[in-house]
């Protein structure tokens, strides 16, 4: 762990990188990526649901939803465990602002940040709906996206776009980094690696 600062003689280094907006946006690729190159520990959504649903049938998009939910609540708890002990995290998920869901899932990261007196860096992953609604339902026939994660009938385009902007105001505070993934080959990845050392640092 190459970031951690001495202090008191514990390792600590109240640090959060925190990596949401639009779906199929390249968000869960980018934060494992992240995590292996700093040696930072990661929680990401829909992984952590595939393990947290590991031995329950999903047969509906209402179902998934509860169980979405449920991930949330545990991604917290975990992540407010590693903050008790000053260690550095970096979340990622499609979080949403107030009034989407009935949980405001910004305020309860806000509230933890502020908590345990982290500083956040934020990885606003955004682009061109159209080239992500096509993305996406490429990527929910792969089996390693799980049942439990998969939306069990097709989503129209405008259902998806309205999805991707209720993500919108999303905001926890802290110095936000805009991404926008409408074409891979574009996007400096290894430079928003650099800045999220510099960060950790």
């Amino acid at each position: 762990m190459i970031y951690l600062a001495l202090k008191r003689g514990e390792l600590v280094n109240k640090s959060i990188i925190v990596i949401e907006g639009y779906l199929a946006s390249g968000k869960s690729t980018f934060a494992r990526r992240l995590s292996n190159e700093l040696q930072v520990p990661c929680l990401v959504k829909d992984t952590f649901k595939i393990a947290l649903c590991e031995s329950v049938l999903v047969t509906d998009w209402e179902e998934s939803s509860r169980y979405s939910a449920v991930t949330f609540d545990a991604m917290m708890y975990v992540t407010e465990r590693l903050m008790e002990t000053g260690y550095p995290i970096i979340i990622e998920g499609n979080f949403v602002p107030v009034g989407v869901k009935k949980a405001d899932e910004a305020n309860v990261i806000r509230s933890l940040i502020e908590k345990y007196g982290y500083q956040s860096l934020n990885y606003k992953f955004t682009g061109d709906t159209q080239v992500l609604h096509k993305r996406y339902i490429e990527r929910d026939k792969l089996p390693e996206r799980g049942l439990v994660n998969a939306m069990l009938s097709a989503i129209s385009y405008s259902d998806f776009d309205r999805l991707c902007h209720n993500l919108d105001a999303f905001s926890v505070g802290g110095r936000i980094i805009e991404v926008n993934t409408t074409n891979f080959d574009i996007v400096d990845f290894e430079s928003h690696i650099e800045t999220a050392g510099l960060f950790l640092k």
